[in-house]
């Protein structure tokens, strides 16, 4: 029989399982797979599957990775070579994890390639593929007090970053120059993986994920610095505002209202409210300034093992906060060929309300 209880998020699956209508769950490697047995092998195009069913779980690994992830699991583990193919393989670990032959309801994983969820397509014929983001999601988005801490060192990281990003501010710089500044900061702390430097100026910060370039910046440029990393698995991300010497009054206004809208979103963060409930406030600052048509994206999205996971923060989402999720609340007003401006704060709910992980003011930075 397979070992459910080896590790406490896999029991958790599988005890959510017991009141769910899906007959089996199958998780590609990933953030899913390492939240579920605290490892996961590299990806590729190989089938690589933790399956769960009635019994428990089980494995089915490529044999190149086999022995990695045996080091990091007691579970039931069937390895196959390049030569053979997974069949036989994923025949074993669905016998051991109780999935049974006729399977027709599978929860896969968001993140599985269409190459391997077509192995398990032609294994189980009749099953119909779900989303399993409802059984592992709900997992993810409530954080320990383990998780709430690698978040904040993660972000005190950011923080660290974000001003050595700040110092590169000049002109003639350019943006690749300001990016490179805070990866070099993230990889000389604690980081484990720089997972995006957006550095946007002048014109270029009126798109929302600009790709990072070789423009100079020039007086009077308005500069988006959208950083974040990962430290011990768990991400972070910050959003902050610079501008090459002052400001004018047109980008003054503006960044004050985004400032408001960040500022209401925040105080609505407390358990039992909608996340939608958190998306309005913030679009309806905006919108009352007159900018409802330039915010043109959600408030947030919620961050862990992934930079962008449950809950999201969209006018559509009707869960309900609970404490020890985690959200970013990160508005912004994007003028066409002009400038545009986001400002980004990870949120922690708390029994009665919430708290941000960045200790770093929301203030314009001006570069001389």
């Amino acid at each position: 029989m397979a070992s459910s209880t080896e590790h406490p998020a896999t029991k958790a699956l599988l005890d959510r399982m017991q009141h769910s209508r899906v007959e089996g769950v199958a998780i590609a490697p990933g953030d899913d797979f390492r939240y579920l047995i605290g490892f996961s092998p590299t990806p590729d195009e190989r089938p690589c599957y933790l399956l769960a069913g009635f019994r428990g779980a089980a494995l089915v690994m490529p044999s190149l990775n086999a022995r990695q992830v045996a080091d990091h699991t007691s579970l039931p583990l069937f390895s196959y070579a390049d030569a053979d193919g997974p069949a036989v393989a994923l025949e074993g670990a669905a016998e051991a994890a109780g999935v049974p032959s006729t399977c027709s309801r599978l929860a896969v994983g968001d993140s599985m390639r269409a190459d391997a969820l077509l192995v398990l397509l032609a294994k189980w014929p009749a099953m119909r593929p779900e989303s399993a983001s409802r059984l592992v999601g709900g997992l993810r988005a409530r954080k320990s007090e383990a998780e709430l801490g690698r978040l904040q060192a993660t972000a005190d990281l950011a923080d660290q970053a974000m001003t050595e990003a700040f110092s590169a501010c000049r002109p003639g710089a350019t943006e690749r120059d300001i990016a490179d500044a805070a990866s070099l900061a993230f990889r000389e702390g604690s980081a484990e993986e720089v997972c995006h430097t957006i550095v946007a100026s002048g014109p270029n910060s009126a798109y929302p994920h600009h790709h990072t370039s070789v423009r100079r910046l020039a007086p009077g440029d308005p500069v988006t610095i959208d950083i974040g990393c990962r430290v011990e698995g768990y991400c972070s991300d910050i959003t902050r505002m610079a501008i090459l010497g002052d400001a004018s009054r047109e980008y003054e206004q503006v960044h004050a209202v985004v400032e408001d809208a960040v500022q209401a979103a925040m105080a609505r963060v407390r358990p039992g409210v909608a996340c939608a409930a958190i998306d309005a406030a913030a679009r309806t600052a905006i919108e009352r300034a007159g900018y409802g048509e330039y915010f043109t994206h959600r408030t947030g999205h919620g961050i862990g093992l992934s930079v962008h996971e449950g809950p999201y923060v969209t006018g559509t989402n009707r869960e309900l906060l609970e404490p020890g999720m985690v959200f970013s609340i990160e508005p912004g007003i994007y003028l066409p060929g002009r400038f545009g401006v986001r400002l980004e704060e990870i949120v922690v709910v708390t029994p009665t309300g919430g708290r941000r992980l960045s200790r770093l003011t929301r203030d314009v930075f001006s570069a001389r």
